[in-house]
């Protein structure tokens, strides 16, 4: 009896627990990006923290405060400035477009009678009766993106307030999560349902991916975007800003690199007759932006998260698919957790199989 009795007092926990965690996530639902955002900050900037913890050991208040200072100066405002001058940049391109002054059209009409005759005809056959119908479909679909960030830039302004109570409660739970972090992590893996090694591994491979994540692909992608932006402000490209954000972007996803953005605009400026721009492009592209990544990610990564880059490739797609933004971390870190959770899965049952006699 003493024994069904505990069962049913077990169960009776855990549906308490699963649907009170279950109602949290409800109500913190609306700041989920803000505390995700906090959370990875806080993994980021925690060696700072620690660093600044040895200078004052009974005060983690002013080291958690500094650590803040310093993500403030260093990150947020830099990133404020960048983002209002790409939004300013991306309304200007929207309105050129709009008054014709920016015309996609002639853009690939140039480039197309710049190719051979041979090309030109194998273009005009594939997918299109003719190349003026691609021409207009890719005008339209550029058109609709711009107009879609647009939108999305003013959207922010209309929602100023919201922006700023969510980036306020992030700022806020970085501090606590810096300064606490040392007993708050360390009791989540306690309180997981695993054997503690499992658990254990599930936390370190978390962290792993994570400030892999933002140390190497995030900074590389920075820093290949803002090398991009130069380029292109030196040879003369309107919107540079703008194109180094796209690159960044770009930068981030295996496989594609920042070259999907670099290479058509060198082919653009070569077909126009802008040769020595052209050149420009490429060997930066070749010779700066595409070390940059060899060169920093192993300085900044450290060691090896154990995800294949055509699953990085999947998962941050999908994650920024599903999630926006924060699929950049949410999509690589399902993938690795899924590879480790699995990888435990199959040890464990091996242990289990007994050798043959």
């Amino acid at each position: 009896m003493s024994v069904h009795r505990q069962r049913v007092e077990n169960g009776g926990l855990i549906l308490f627990v699963v649907a009170f965690t279950l109602a949290l996530g409800s109500v913190v639902s609306s700041f989920a990006g803000a505390l995700l955002w906090a959370t990875l900050a806080a993994l980021l900037f925690q060696p700072l923290f620690e660093r600044l913890l040895k200078r004052w050991p009974d005060r983690r208040n002013t080291a958690a405060a500094v650590t803040m200072l310093i993500i403030t100066f260093a990150v947020v405002i830099p990133a404020l400035i960048v983002a209002s001058l790409v939004v300013e940049q991306a309304a200007s391109v929207y309105n050129q477009m709009r008054s014709g002054q920016i015309n996609f059209a002639s853009y690939f009409q140039q480039m197309h009678d710049a190719l051979p005759n041979r090309l030109q005809r194998l273009l005009d056959s594939a997918g299109f009766d003719s190349f003026e119908r691609a021409q207009t479909s890719i005008s339209q679909a550029v058109g609709s993106s711009a107009s879609m960030l647009a939108r999305q830039a003013f959207s922010i302004g209309a929602n100023a307030a919201a922006f700023l109570l969510a980036f306020g409660v992030g700022l806020y739970v970085t501090f606590f999560l810096l300064r606490d972090g040392g007993r708050i992590g360390p009791a989540i893996v306690r309180a997981l349902p695993l054997e503690p090694a499992v658990a254990e591994r599930f936390a370190e491979k978390f962290v792993a991916v994570v400030r892999a994540t933002i140390k190497g692909s995030g900074v590389v992608a920075l820093v290949q975007g803002a090398l991009g932006a130069i380029t292109f402000w030196i040879v003369g490209l309107p919107a540079a800003l703008l194109w180094g954000l796209l690159m960044a972007i770009a930068a981030l996803l295996p496989a594609v690199g920042p070259a999907i953005i670099w290479g058509p605009v060198a082919l653009y400026l070569l077909a126009t007759g802008a040769i020595w721009q052209a050149v420009v492009v490429v060997l930066a592209g070749v010779l700066v932006i595409g070390l940059a990544d060899n060169i920093l990610r192993p300085i900044l990564v450290g060691r090896d998260t154990g995800i294949p880059d055509w699953l990085v490739l999947v998962t941050t797609l999908g994650g920024i698919d599903l999630v926006g933004l924060s699929g950049i971390v949410v999509g690589p870190l399902a993938g690795a957790l899924f590879i480790t959770g699995w990888q435990v899965l199959t040890e464990q049952r091996g242990a289990a199989v007994p050798a043959p006699e």
